[in-house]
């Protein structure tokens, strides 16, 4: 008979294998790896999930990664920029290709005006402009309409972005730091003499690892693919099987950790585009009812949740004015007991301290109750 999971054991098997239990003492680039990389559009915001993840985080030393190279920035799975190691980007990228190229074809502003086009050629092009040096956008838009007249230069832009693995390069995304976005070829930042190869199967069990148990949806939700159960039906032999408690089937790997459903889970700030919410179809093992009440579908900037007892209890923001720091939470619902405002409350002062060491003052507010703790 097949074992049927809990909402909370998901919770907890996820939130250990997402590092959110307890803090890690895994190096970052081991950490990363672990993680099949973090989300990272926004150039510095990941450094918080790194934060909550990891004991004795230096940020500075994460950034130190992305200048030597041995962190890169780049667009992968759901063809969203990820931080990853060199070696998974080349690993993950041909995989993720197709998610990319659906991306492109489709997309409702640049798809039909690179329709026709020669891409090869296109391609060539991009990448014999962006190798000698990194290109912002417009700088690549400019040179490419050059070549391309009578074609929009952000579809051409767009369409080298997909068809092309390009490195985010520093020093955007350098703690501390700020600067244009521009990008470089992966072989001219890397090297082109080193490859790494991968397979659909090694993939989905870096997935399982990472962030399961998990169905086939949750697995297409995460990479941004389609037509996964065949891959998984190839190494369903290999793999345990599970259920939830709506009956829907969940894979994972036979020695992967499950810790009970009543381990303890301490506050959690997430950043704003956590991959631990993002990465299943099913996303009710750590979102409540509350959180989808809030309507944050169509909020902007994308809100940065807190987590109590593993599950999403509110969201959070920095506010800096005059060398002081305030971290506002507006909790769903009143804490449980004054134990668990005061955990949250020692959580948040913690990351002000990482996020703002040179603040004068740091505050924490709570919404629920209305006063300062």
């Amino acid at each position: 008979m097949t074992q049927i999971l809990s909402r909370r054991a998901l919770n907890r098997a996820t939130l250990e294998r997402q590092l959110l239990l307890r803090r890690s003492d895994l190096p970052v680039i081991d950490a990363v790896q672990q993680l099949v990389g973090l989300q990272a559009q926004t150039p510095h915001t990941w450094y918080v999930g790194l934060w909550s993840r990891l004991a004795s985080f230096v940020p500075e030393r994460a950034a130190a990664l992305l200048t030597n190279r041995r962190l890169i920035r780049i667009a992968l799975m759901r063809s969203t920029i990820h931080l990853v190691t060199p070696d998974d980007a080349r690993a993950l990228r041909p995989l993720i290709q197709p998610v990319l190229d659906r991306d492109l074809y489709h997309n409702h502003t640049h798809g039909k005006p690179i329709e026709g086009i020669d891409m090869a050629k296109l391609v060539a092009d991009g990448i014999e402009l962006l190798t000698p040096k990194p290109l912002t956008n417009k700088q690549l838009g400019t040179q490419l309409g050059q070549r391309w007249p009578g074609r929009a230069p952000t579809s051409l832009v767009y369409a080298i972005r997909n068809q092309v693995p390009l490195v985010q390069v520093p020093p955007r995304g350098v703690w501390g730091r700020s600067g244009p976005i521009a990008h470089t070829t992966a072989d001219a930042w890397l090297g082109a003499d080193h490859v790494m190869t991968s397979s659909l199967e090694r993939m989905i069990l870096r997935y399982l690892a990472a962030f399961g148990p998990a169905s086939v949806k949750d697995m297409q939700m995460w990479s941004g693919l389609t037509r996964l159960r065949e891959v998984v039906d190839r190494i369903r032999p290999s793999l345990m099987i599970f259920q939830d408690q709506h009956g829907q089937e969940l894979f994972d790997l036979p020695d992967a950790a499950r810790p009970d459903a009543d381990t303890p889970a301490p506050p959690r700030f997430l950043y704003d585009f956590d991959n631990v919410l993002l990465s299943h179809a099913d996303r009710t093992r750590l979102i409540t009812d509350e959180h989808g009440r809030q309507g944050y579908r169509t909020q902007r900037p994308a809100p940065q949740i807190l987590l109590v007892d593993g599950f999403t209890a509110g969201d959070w923001t920095i506010n800096r004015d005059n060398g002081s720091a305030t971290i506002t939470i507006r909790l769903y619902n009143r804490p449980s007991s004054l134990e668990d405002a005061a955990t949250i409350t020692e959580e948040a002062h913690a990351l002000l301290a990482f996020a703002d060491p040179d603040a004068e003052t740091r505050n924490v507010l709570l919404s629920q109750p209305h006063h300062r703790l």
